[in-house]
């Protein structure tokens, strides 16, 4: 009986060393990409995938987003489930033998340790907390309250461009001022760091001009999302304005090209975010 009990006891010790040892494992993963995320020089301001598609679309001396503009909410959460995938806090279920597509797959959450970022954490404890979970084409709606299930109200990010708005505030991109327009007062949110705003210009227009971007395979990750949710959000006309009438035609024709590509079969490549690739389709559907 004693030496039954101390087998016992020994495989429970070996079984909580080894979820130990997992949990350490994934721990490890998390800062991995949190420190691809943070790579670069130090001093240089980093921004997230929201905060960048968001000052893109800001006016600089006016300091909001064009009233016209339909489609910056959407792409903006298609931001964020870009941003989780990458810090690998979120996946797609396995595709199985049938091989579903990329919309039909469920969002798994890979990894629920904090961010840093607060609208990221509110996104992924939605996500843990969704049982059975949801599509990327699902979550895209839900957390941007586009739904006709009342039930699904509760996932809704609120008040989005006010607090990428603010992180941006704190980073000294932007400053906060008051406008008067006739009927009411409105926040706004001018430029008051034109460096960073040129710098992520012309790295949108490096980006799409850089022969490699048509080479998905080995592509910057991050320069890809950028361009595809810029595009998404209806503010990539901004960044490619400034070109010359040439290079304005051959970045057109370069963000066509991706915009084309077979989705599905991206997504199966080594090493492929099959995340990025499921909100491509989402937005190109």
């Amino acid at each position: 009986m004693n030496r039954s009990e101390g087998l016992v006891q020994r495989r429970n010790v070996l079984k909580d060393n080894n979820s130990d040892g997992t949990a350490k494992e994934n721990h490890d993963d998390d800062k991995k990409n949190d420190k691809n995320y943070d790579d670069g020089d130090s001093k240089e301001t980093r921004l997230t995938l929201m905060e960048e598609v968001l000052l893109l679309g800001l006016k600089d001396k006016e300091g909001y987003t064009s009233f016209w503009n339909d489609c910056i909410s959407s792409g903006l959460r298609g931001c964020i489930l870009i941003e989780l995938g990458l810090r690998g806090r979120v996946e797609l279920e396995r595709a199985g033998m049938r091989r579903k597509g990329l919309l039909s797959r469920k969002v798994i959450v890979k990894s629920d340790s904090p961010t840093g970022d607060v609208l990221l954490d509110e996104a992924l404890k939605h996500m843990k907390e969704t049982d059975p979970p949801e599509t990327v084409q699902s979550w895209i709606e839900y957390l941007s309250g586009e739904t006709w299930n009342p039930m699904k109200l509760k996932y809704q990010l609120k008040n989005v461009r006010e607090r990428l708005a603010k992180n941006l505030v704190e980073k000294g991109v932007l400053t906060t001022e008051k406008q008067n327009f006739l009927l009411f007062d409105m926040t706004t949110h001018p430029l008051t760091d034109n460096v960073i705003k040129c710098r992520l210009v012309k790295k949108v227009q490096e980006a799409a001009l850089r022969r490699s971007i048509s080479d998905v395979a080995h592509a910057d990750k991050r320069s890809l999302a950028l361009l595809m949710l810029a595009h998404s959000a209806d503010v990539l006309e901004n960044a490619f304005a400034p070109l010359s009438d040439e290079d304005y035609e051959l970045a057109t024709r370069r963000v066509r090209a991706l915009l084309d590509l077979d989705f599905e079969a991206e997504a199966m490549r080594p090493d492929a975010c099959e995340i990025m690739w499921a909100v491509f389709a989402a937005f190109t559907k």
